[in-house]
């Protein structure tokens, strides 16, 4: 086998090197800390739930139609045009047997994809509008969760899922649900978040519920630098004072490639790459809302080539049509990138995850690794079956 020579900067290979096929990219583990519960539903069982809740708004009864409209609806270049995809997957998920399905089965789809460990945000506050509480939409949500985690395990798959609590940028309950979210810390539920257009919306609108969040030792995000620049991230990390980066890829425009391939990073992007502040980057959604032109300009390959602390995410799935597979095989087609890349990019998620420290070490060490370190070794055997001779002679 000819070894393949790895992109700059990616950490020395002890086997040699190579492209990942489609089957191993869907074996290796993988990380997720930013994906919607409200934009990954199954389009069937969006029409199943519209059907059993009365639910009519529906612009295509057809599951496969429905899931194609989805694709396009969201396709558009426009982070708000997105958004309003939003409205009909919400629309069905009012009840507690709807949120326990829905959430149940975002755990068996994840798992079926490789994904070992996986954050999930939702907005408890757009699911009232049949009478639940928001106490009982996390309940239910949480149970959907470990009910998708036991179906996975019994299948023969491993997957471990936190709730992030979102609130909605250009709403007033913020405080509200940082309290829900600390509330539920120790029952499922990870960390907070803002979400919602960034434009008209700043972080700073929501400094109590960051403040009271800070002053409790608890963790949360903030989507910033999505469809807004700088200074949207540098209001989440200095005001605010975020953990994470929902997002963040527009930390690019503070960075300046020059003509002779020399890098300068100004100072908010020297700053997040010296204090290792995750990017929760999402390739294909950034695609679709114009945050970037194609896979291969994505900044994904430069932040990952400066060693910022960039993670591969699905953000929203039914819109995307995608997988965390789908969005690696992506990368590795733009950027060449192995097992090795991949690695990298499941570690950065899992070191950057809500869980304790201890947690995040033992799912590196003992779950991670060794998924990349057999996949890595898979070459051996197949080198030994080409060369070994066919007509069982000795020589």
């Amino acid at each position: 086998m000819t070894s393949q020579t790895a992109p700059t900067g990616a950490a020395p290979a002890t086997v040699p090197a190579h492209v990942p096929t489609p089957d191993q990219i869907r074996r290796a583990p993988k990380v997720l800390l930013h994906d919607h519960l409200d934009g990954g539903l199954r389009p069937a069982t969006v029409v199943e739930l519209a059907r059993e809740t009365g639910y009519s708004d529906l612009p295509e009864s057809d599951p496969d139609k429905l899931g194609i409209w989805f694709h396009e609806a969201a396709d558009s270049g426009s982070l708000e045009r997105y958004l309003e995809t939003f409205t009909h997957t919400v629309g069905v998920m009012q009840t507690r047997a709807a949120l326990i399905r829905v959430a149940r089965e975002c755990a068996e789809d994840l798992a079926q994809d490789g994904v070992v460990y996986a954050e999930v945000r939702y907005a408890p506050e757009q699911h009232l509008e049949q009478g639940l509480t928001l106490e009982q939409v996390v309940e239910a949500v949480n149970e959907g969760f470990r009910q998708g985690e036991r179906l996975a395990r019994e299948s023969g798959r491993r997957i471990r899922v936190g709730a992030l609590l979102t609130a909605m940028r250009h709403a007033a309950r913020s405080l509200e649900i940082a309290e829900l979210a600390n509330r539920y810390r120790d029952a499922g539920v990870v960390g907070f978040d803002i979400a919602g257009a960034e434009a008209g919306y700043p972080p700073t609108r929501h400094l109590d519920a960051f403040e009271y969040l800070k002053r409790e030792n608890n963790h949360f995000t903030i989507h910033a630098g999505e469809a807004f620049g700088l200074p949207s991230i540098w209001q989440a990390l200095q005001w605010c004072g975020a953990d994470r980066l929902g997002h963040g890829v527009r930390i690019i425009d503070d960075i300046e490639v020059r003509e002779d391939g020399s890098v300068k990073l100004g100072r908010l992007a020297s700053y997040v790459r010296d204090k290792r502040i995750p990017l929760e980057l999402c390739p294909s959604s950034n695609l679709q809302t114009g945050a970037a032109t194609s896979y291969a300009e994505h900044p994904i390959g430069l932040l990952r080539r400066l060693h910022f602390r960039a993670t591969v995410n699905t953000d929203n799935r039914l819109m995307s049509h995608t997988t965390m597979s789908r969005e690696f095989t992506h990368l590795v087609e733009a950027f060449g990138y192995t097992l090795d890349d991949l690695q990298w990019f499941s570690v950065n998620a899992m070191k950057s995850a809500f869980i304790p420290f201890d947690e995040r070490l033992a799912m590196i060490n003992d779950v991670i690794k060794p998924g990349y370190a057999e996949l890595r070794s898979e070459w051996l055997f197949q080198q030994t079956a080409s060369t070994s001779g066919s007509d069982g002679s000795e020589s």
